[in-house]
């Protein structure tokens, strides 16, 4: 069968299966298993477990759990509460501060936990009904958080740039690099329409904050500085050359763990108990697609699909960008049904060779990527930080939600516009502290 119609096949038969329902490692276990004894014969099954293994044998996934238990951590106390109640002391005198209080809370708290829902759910507890309460529309109040949920898998440390960096074979150190000028530039469009639209749509009476004194400004900056202070220290650490990726975040864990201890009091062994449980959850969910993608991947490259497909795009006469707006469209679907995780595993054995041969940058379409999938996680079917936000606030329609998380879609679409423009917003930190390279 010809190897372009057999991956229309399979793009088809894992649509469906993922559909049915099955998570997202068993639909590709089920697909890869079903076309390779299809075309390849049992025999081709014996590998299988020796693929699925070898995938998990990368001592860079270490970095993954213990990223995923500094975030658990941090989001299990009131690190999420102190850090708001801190930008909202600080900016009380700025116009409009306190939607910009929730959006550096956002972005601050997506860096430390790597989580988007943990973000909605720790900022938006506080951050929601003080915003209703001082007079901003319900939509500026929802969205704004849905959208600084969603810093969490762009900004460093990242799990979703990790696990980009796993299967595409780029460096990690680089693409939490990369990610950090989007991210800003993120965070100040969020910001520059949430100010445009709270002043055009509230009640400007009520938009003013109370006033705080210096001693309430300092009293809570020691429930705050030491977790910044980790972030600092983590990303020193990785990009001074101290430590490796997986060696920075086990000691980042330790020292979240012994920070919630000690300032939060998180001494209760039931607590510590929640903490590594969900933690341990989260990382075999996401090792587990790790390692079927792998399966997937060799499916795909033993049926020649990917090579297939790599090659008819290379024979098309067409404008890369044409070709890279025709990927982006892709991700964008994709990312309205399935994880990030999972799209970045399956996407990216197909994606990598095309966009390398017309000549983008890896590093660069990663956070590309990573905005692509930043947009899925407010836009419906599925859109979890909608639906995070709904739990926190029931009272706001699912649709005033949506409505008020659309212009923040526009603002990732513009933010990806200046990336194609201004490819340097994404190059130029990690080249500049890295060197040249991928």
């Amino acid at each position: 069968m010809d190897p372009l119609l057999l991956g229309a096949l399979v793009a088809l038969a894992t649509i469906f299966v993922l559909f049915s329902g099955v998570s997202v490692a068993i639909g590709l276990l089920i697909v890869s298993a079903g076309f390779l004894i299809v075309f390849d014969g049992m025999r081709s099954l014996e590998l299988m477990p020796e693929i699925l293994f070898a995938k998990l044998d990368n001592f860079a996934l270490l970095s993954i759990p213990m990223f995923i238990i500094m975030g658990a951590s941090i989001a299990s106390t009131r690190a999420g509460a102190d850090l708001y109640e801190a930008l909202e002391r600080w900016l009380t005198r700025v116009p409009g501060g306190l939607v910009i209080s929730n959006l550096g809370a956002c972005a601050l708290f997506a860096a430390m936990s790597g989580s988007s829902p943990a973000t909605c759910a720790a900022i938006g507890k506080m951050g929601i009904p003080e915003m209703r309460k001082r007079g901003y529309p319900d939509g500026v109040a929802a969205g704004s958080i849905a959208a600084g949920g969603t810093l969490g898998i762009l900004i460093p440390p990242s799990v979703t740039m990790i696990v980009y960096g796993i299967a595409t074979e780029t460096s990690i150190g680089r693409l939490f690099l990369a990610g950090v000028i989007p991210g800003l530039l993120l965070v100040a469009l969020f910001m520059a329409w949430s100010l445009y639209s709270t002043w055009a749509e509230g009640d400007r009476a009520l938009l003013s904050s109370r006033s705080y004194s210096w001693r309430e400004k300092f009293e809570i900056l020691p429930r705050v500085l030491p977790f910044l202070a980790i972030i600092v220290g983590v990303l020193y650490a990785m990009y001074g050359g101290v430590a490796t990726p997986s060696e920075t975040a086990a000691v980042g864990a330790l020292l979240c763990l012994m920070i919630a201890m000690i300032i939060y009091k998180l001494w209760n062994p039931k607590d510590l108990w929640v903490v590594l449980r969900d933690s341990t959850k989260e990382s075999v969910m996401i090792l587990f697609i790790i390692a079927a993608a792998g399966v997937f991947s060799y499916m795909l490259s033993s049926l020649f699909i990917t090579q297939s497909i790599a090659e008819w795009i290379g024979t098309l006469d067409v404008n890369r960008w044409v070709l890279m707006a025709a990927i982006n469209v892709f991700l964008l679907i994709a990312g309205f049904f399935l994880p990030p995780v999972a799209v970045i595993l399956m996407a990216a054995p197909i994606l990598l060779p095309i966009i390398t041969a017309a000549g983008f940058d890896p590093i660069w379409f990663a956070v590309v990527l990573t905005i692509n999938m930043e947009i899925g996680l407010i836009s419906p079917p599925v859109g979890l930080n909608l639906y995070v936000i709904n739990g926190i606030a029931p009272d706001i329609s699912l649709r005033t939600i949506l409505t008020g998380s659309l212009p923040f879609v526009g603002c990732m679409v513009v933010a990806i516009l200046l990336l194609c423009v201004f490819p340097g917003l994404a190059t130029w930190l990690p080249n500049a502290v890295m060197g040249t390279g991928f």
